[in-house]
């Protein structure tokens, strides 16, 4: 038996129930790591999900891949993804969008497409990877972790690249997050201006609410508004990038045939009940939607960690380092640019 082997049975061969089950076990395992690092000082600015992938891709360095957990930490980075995925449709208020943020959405759509042709074309001109250059172009210009993570199924990119991509998102929104809090007192714009700009500009939700925050509630608010727009469009984004792969199969190639994502329904359907039932018809109260909210995040972290696993630090250094470079460069870009168009 391989060392891998030896340490997860150690910790996991006595627990009740098959392989399948102690994978998934394993993978929350190490998301509740994650959560515990993530409460150490410093590490708290980069979250819970970023400390599970370090954790993750460490374990896999120091003692290989799990192989007789193999089956449930591919639940749950397949099955457990698709549900958060789905979950976080409720994040998305469309009624907010349609009512208030028509104007913002126009311009959200700029930064998407700036986003992710600009990182595709310097992808091109410095020769970096491109599938992970263009996840990182979906992650940079919508909505981070949970975008790459709806478009990697659908462009068939490999589990590896899908959490390279989810880790760099999540380390350098987190950088751009705290540049902001500490630009905002020496910006010559109001708090409704910043919190707009922290929304078009900065990578994911969770960063967009910790560089409003300082803005007060209406800066704030108007930093989640203009996010929101952000993730209405992964929703026809990833219809375009179906489009595109069923384009690019050879006629009669089975292989290259694209399976449907159904959990965009799901996310939609999610997006549709928070936006017009919870609440409206069906009283929800913030603590049953601060728990969802939460169920999202583990179930998502869980999945990362089981991408996370199949990380190869030897192919990171050789195929992140460039896609790295480029989205640095085209989010300060972004950031430059979204300022200047307040």
């Amino acid at each position: 038996m391989s060392a891998n082997n030896r340490l997860s049975s150690k910790f996991f061969g006595s627990l009740p129930g098959n392989a399948w089950f102690k994978g998934i076990l394993f993978t929350f395992f190490i998301a509740f790591l994650g959560y515990l690092l993530a409460l150490v000082p410093g590490f708290n600015f980069i979250g819970q999900l970023a400390c599970a992938i370090i954790i993750a891709v460490a374990y896999r360095q120091l003692f290989g891949y799990p192989e007789s957990l193999r089956s449930g930490i591919a639940f749950s980075s397949k099955r457990l993804l698709r549900a958060a995925i789905i979950l976080y449709g409720l994040k998305l208020n469309i009624h907010i969008i349609l009512e208030d943020g028509l104007g913002l959405l126009a311009r959200d759509a700029a930064v998407v497409l700036v986003a992710i042709f600009g990182i595709l074309l310097l992808a091109k001109l410095f020769k970096a990877d491109r599938n992970i250059s263009l996840l990182l172009g979906v992650g940079t210009g919508i909505c981070g972790a949970a975008a790459i993570a709806a478009v990697a199924p659908i462009i068939k990119a490999k589990d590896e690249d899908t959490a390279i991509g989810v880790g760099i998102i999540a380390l350098m929104g987190t950088v751009f997050a705290i540049a902001y809090t500490v630009l905002r007192p020496f910006l010559p714009i109001g708090d409704i201006e910043y919190g707009m700009w922290a929304g078009m500009s900065l990578h994911e939700v969770a960063h967009v609410a910790l560089a409003g925050a300082p803005a007060g509630e209406e800066g704030l608010a108007m930093a989640l508004l203009a996010k929101l727009g952000r993730v209405f469009l992964l929703i026809p984004v990833c219809f375009i990038f179906i489009w595109i792969m069923k384009r690019k199969a050879p006629a009669g190639d089975v292989s290259g045939k694209v399976e449907f994502p159904w959990f965009l329904l799901g996310f939609m359907g999610m997006s549709l009940i928070g936006s017009y039932v919870l609440g409206p018809i069906i009283p929800v109260s913030e603590a049953a939607m601060d728990f969802i909210s939460i169920l999202t995040t583990w179930l998502l972290t869980a999945a990362m960690v089981g991408l996370g696993l199949n990380v190869s630090l030897k192919d990171v250094k050789e195929r992140a380092l460039l896609p790295l470079a480029v989205m640095t460069i085209v989010s300060l870009s972004i950031s430059i640019l979204t300022f200047f168009t307040l």
